[in-house]
This record gives C-alpha cells, structure tokens and sequence, in this order.
C-alpha cells in the first residue's frame, strides 16, 4: 500500500492492448458466454462494456479517493502500445465506482467493496449498434505481445454468443426490512425537526431489504430483465473481489464528459405512476404543480449548478420536463455545459448531489451517518468508467442492489423537507424497491409501460 490514505498500486511497466472484432452479440449474450465479469456497464447512448480479470486494478480510501484514482489510473493509461487505427470504440477504460461516505468500512454485506475500486479489465467485450469488439489489455513488467495474442486468439476460438432468453423469475421466499415503518416515522419526524430548526434544508434518508430468493442470482437473466424495462437507464454490474456483486439500474447520469462537452442533469421530486391514463396524467400534473416537489427539484438544480461553477464554463438548464419510468415519474431538468476537467474531477465536484445527500452537504451527511439504520456502502455513489483521455461516464447507484447466491438486499430512498409526511415517503421508497423486487419475484408488477420523458 502507498502511504497516501491507502492508494493500491498495480505493478509498474507498459500497457499491451490490441483489439479484434468478434461476431455481433447482445449484451446478455456475452455474459452468458463468457461467465461472471467483474464489471458490466451499459447506457442508454452508449455501448455495452464487459470486463473479465484486471490487467491493472486501483482501490484508494479516504477524502483524497477520486484524486488518487486518477493518478494511478493515469500512469497505467498513459503511453498505452495499441495499434493508431484500433477502433476508439474499444479503446481500454476503468470501470468501477465509490462509495457512498469517504469513511467507508467495507465490511458485512459490503465486504470486499473498497471506499474506491477500479478494473482496466484483461479481456474487454464492448457490443453496441451491430458491431462486438474484443480488446486484450495487458499491463506490468511482464506485459508481452505474444501474451495478449494468446489471450486473443483463446477468447476468439470459444466465442459463440448464447443468446437463450432469460429464465423465468427465481422467486422471493422471505423479505425481511432493515427499517421498521415505526423506526421511518421516527426517523423522518427527527429529520424535519432538524429542517424546521435550520440546521438542514433537505435530507435523503435510505432503507434497504434483506431478501432471500428460491433460486441463486443469475446476472445475466437480471440484466436482460432490467434493460427490457428500463431501456433508459444506466445498467451496471460491479463485483471487485469473487464475493457480492453490485448491480442495478439508475435513472440518474451524474456526468458524462466527451471532450469538453459535459452532460449532467437535476432527477428529484417523485410521485408514483397511475392505474390508467388519465390518473397517470393527473399525478404528472401534480407533479409539475405541487410547490413542495418544484422547491425539492429546484434545490437540486441550484445546486449543481453551483457545484460545477468551479469545474466548468457555459453552465445552461435545459427545459424541465416530467421522466417517466415502470414506476415512478420525476422531475427532470437536462444540464450541459463546457468543462476540460478529468470526468474524475467533474465526479468528485458533484457528488453526493442534493438528490442524494441533502443541504447543507457537510450537515446533510452527518444526519445520514447518525440516523440510517444500515451501511450504505456503494449505493447512491458514482459508478462508471473512464478512459486515458479523462472521457467517461458516471451514474448515480440508484434502483441497485448487492447480491449473492439467493441473497439480495435492495436499497431505495426518498428526500425529507420541512413538510414531509412520513407515511408519503414510506410509499415513495417502496415504489422504488420495485425495478429490483420485479427481477427476481414471479408475479412482477403491473404491465404499465414509459421509461420516457413527457
């Protein structure tokens, strides 16, 4: 370990990549192929990414993590030997995330989560608009040619893309929560107290579940499952060590950075989804009229806004506009703006966002610490990738749970201000559970369809 708040290094010396097309699959169907990945990643405008071993890893701990992450990851990536006409499309990238808290302990049902970890993965399927490219990354003192065209030639020979439809739904035995609705109500009254005082503006308080399903986890049948729903969303898997894995599918980009165009957003205010059109179009007015859900929104925004004013120029907000998704609609105000900033340093400037956190951010995060009643560990943080040109893509870890064997714990939260009702909120976390809690139960929800924006 390095001396600065605890920085893993991965053996020094060049990068070999090299890169070859493979016959067109799915995203899924690479998974199957392949086995268990340590990183999975998918966008709605991006390809999908699978990643299997580490040619070079980089964990760091501590308030300093994004910074050291960046470093390392920078000598790793810095003269990479690849080939001038290799396709950008599968050029090598990190992919991993942080957690929650810069103290976190990485412990229980996080175990084998650092504050920060990142993969360069050895073998790399990047699959999107009909084309799958394999790259082979190599890195270290013993990094060879010959090594990566074995690796090559190997993948290649046993790549027949399987892409049976996922199996039907294992089914939830038990449910078990890690906060009563007793222990919400207190917790929610306490909250709003400390609003109404002025020691806070807004906090966002999280719960999770303990489930235990009939059959162990498949992760590919769990990917297709929320890509068919959740077209929109950010799907991820992310499994540091060969324990848990990490996966889910977010609503919420955190940023994404392509040369000095910068995309980000504002995803707060939340209400449910109706039975039919009509009550549907009714909660989405309401939504857009309700001055408690405009001022939870606009807190977010104002706040993002100030948070890249120190990252980033030509700051605009676009229109806001009501995001539908299977069972929920939020409010959502589209961000862009110019920035040369490493996406790494764009990720530390904006996480937790008010979204997530709360305001004061110092305040908000303290009331966090002091009242869930679970270790949120990697929930609500960034989780992404990024590439040697400070390119890359964040999410915010919502709509995600770990998982392991037939064991499953979801997370879901809601934001508190000073008018908050506990019983409202409680209804919006359960809501939120649902893209998890539909993977794995057999009945699922409802056959209401969107995952747009109106």
């Amino acid at each position: 370990m390095d001396s600065r708040e605890g920085v893993a290094r991965a053996d020094t010396g060049r990068l070999v990549s090299r890169t070859v097309r493979l016959p067109d699959a799915s995203l899924t169907g690479v998974l199957r192929t392949l086995g268990r990945p340590n990183a999975v990643w998918t966008a709605p405008d991006e390809p999908g990414v699978v990643g299997y071993g580490a040619a070079a890893q980089v964990t760091a701990d501590g308030p300093e993590r994004f910074g050291a992450v960046r470093e390392r990851a920078d000598e790793v990536l810095a003269s990479p030997d690849r080939p001038a006409d290799a396709p950008g499309v599968a050029r090598p990238r990190f992919l991993g995330g942080f957690a929650f808290h810069d103290g976190h302990a990485g412990t229980g049902p996080w175990d084998g989560f650092p504050t920060a970890a990142f993969v360069l993965p050895h073998v790399q399927i990047v699959t999107g608009a009909g084309e799958t490219w394999l790259t082979v990354n190599a890195h270290g003192a013993n990094a060879s040619d010959s090594a990566v065209e074995r690796t090559l030639r190997d993948v290649t020979e046993r790549f027949a893309p399987d892409e049976r439809a996922a199996a039907s739904p294992p089914g939830v035995v038990a449910t078990e929560r890690t906060t009563s609705r007793a222990e919400w109500r207190e917790q929610v009254r306490a909250a709003t107290e400390r609003i109404r005082s002025g020691e806070l503006e807004k906090v966002v308080l999280a719960q999770a579940l303990d489930v235990t399903l009939a059959e162990a986890f498949s992760l590919p049948d769990a990917m297709e499952r929320l890509g068919d729903t959740y077209p929109s969303c950010f799907r991820f898997a992310l499994r540091p060590t060969d324990g848990a894995a990490f996966f889910g599918a977010s609503p919420e980009r955190l940023v994404t950075r392509d040369g000095d165009a910068l995309r980000t957003g504002a995803l707060a205010a939340t209400v449910g989804r109706g039975g039919t059109p009509d009550e549907d179009q009714q909660l989405a007015a309401d939504l857009r009229s309700s001055s408690k859900y405009r001022h939870e929104h606009e807190v977010v925004a104002e706040r993002i806004r100030d948070q890249l004013a120190a990252v980033a120029t030509a700051v605009e907000m676009g229109e806001r506009r009501v995001r539908k998704l299977e069972t929920v609609q939020h409010l959502f105000t589209p961000i862009t703006a110019t920035s040369d900033a490493h996406v790494l340093s764009l990720v530390e400037a904006l996480h937790p966002t008010p979204a997530v956190g709360g305001l004061p951010p110092d305040a908000a995060l303290r009331v966090i610490r002091e009242t869930e009643t679970f270790d949120r560990g990697w929930y609500a943080a960034p989780v992404g990738w990024f590439d040697g040109s400070g390119d890359g893509t964040f999410a915010v870890a919502l709509r995600s749970a770990l998982a392991d064997g037939t064991h499953v714990r979801p997370f879901a939260g809601a934001g508190i201000v000073a008018d908050s009702d506990p019983d409202t909120e409680w209804e919006e976390v359960q809501l939120k559970y649902r893209p998890i809690l539909d993977v794995f139960e057999n009945d699922g929800a409802d056959a209401r369809t969107g995952d747009g924006d109106a």
